[in-house]
């Protein structure tokens, strides 16, 4: 078993887990239903952070197979260009949709506009993704291709994103140094408010009002974003750079359980519960977990040029 078989089993988590979410909030609209609202907003969020090691297994698995017969170069930038589209929109719902969670939990729901945003973000996110799933087929059927071809001119391998985003994180000389300082600054921030949070339910400060500690998380999701999008262009630029590396995949598996983490303290009434000040065993120990999972991301990212062949 290899990457390509990985993003084979993964491909379809963004796409069906989309349609999923998405028709919970239609229904949800249609029956005004502030409960179905938010369980299609908490699946949205699972399926954006779970969307990250598609799009990554996804541009490893071409390297392991681009040395194949058969394969075509032009019909896998087609499908990364429309990969990192739906990726990008899908995102983007997700952040917007844990706006709205959090905003459920300080104010008891969220504002009237929020739904419909991520409803027109979604719908677009998953026509996106079709088209990706659909020239992700393509790579392998050669006859499909032909078709195509035939009453289409292929377009210019450099006018594609992922080939554009790539040029610039070479050849730029100053992006990627300035990309590198956003990046931990970032890094900084999400750690700090979630070690901040995390120990406050581990005991620590108790003297502090969790719901005080627990307003700081905005400020962690600023700084995981911007993680994740100069992360993004570090490995679209430089993708051989991580994909050859073990500790690269060790840091993405620690960000999945490092976003619930975030799920978690936003959705979960157990923290909150006027009748526990003493958060229980299992809160207790999603914040070991998640302290665990933050120290494994940096040290993941520190032994990127040491551990493996990447660098």
């Amino acid at each position: 078993m290899n990457v390509a078989h990985l993003h084979l089993l993964l491909n379809h988590v963004p796409t069906v887990g989309s349609v999923v979410a998405l028709g919970l909030l239609l229904l949800a609209l249609v029956r005004r239903d502030e409960g179905l609202k938010h369980a299609g907003l908490e699946v949205l969020f699972a399926i954006a952070v779970l969307t990250l090691p598609v799009y990554v297994s996804g541009v490893a698995a071409y390297r392991e197979l681009r040395e194949q017969p058969g394969m075509s170069e032009l019909a896998v930038l087609l499908h990364q260009d429309a990969a990192l589209a739906g990726f990008a929109l899908t995102e983007l719902a997700g952040f917007v949709a844990w706006v709205g969670l959090w905003q459920t939990r300080r104010r008891g729901r969220a504002a009237p506009g929020i739904v419909p945003v991520v409803v027109v973000l979604l719908t677009v996110s998953v026509a996106v993704m079709a088209r990706a799933a659909t020239l992700g087929g393509e790579i392998r059927h050669p006859e499909i291709r032909a078709a195509a071809s035939s009453a289409a001119v292929a377009p210019d391998p450099d006018q594609f994103v992922v080939t554009a985003i790539s040029t610039v994180a070479v050849y730029s000389t100053w992006l990627w140094p300035a990309a590198e300082a956003v990046h931990f600054l970032g890094l900084a921030l999400v750690f700090g408010v979630l070690l901040a949070v995390n120990l406050r339910i581990l005991g620590v400060a108790k003297q502090v009002a969790f719901a005080d500690v627990h307003r700081l998380l905005p400020w962690g999701m600023l700084g995981f974003g911007a993680n994740l999008i100069t992360g993004m262009f570090f490995f679209i630029g430089q993708p051989g750079q991580y994909v050859g590396s073990s500790p690269f995949y060790l840091k993405i598996a620690f960000l999945m359980i490092a976003g619930g983490n975030f799920l978690y303290l936003t959705v979960l009434k157990r923290p909150w519960a006027a009748d526990r000040p003493e958060p229980g065993l299992a809160d207790k120990a999603m914040a070991v977990v998640s302290i665990v999972a933050w120290l494994g991301v940096l040290y993941g990212g520190r032994m990127l040029p040491f551990l493996g062949q990447a660098f």
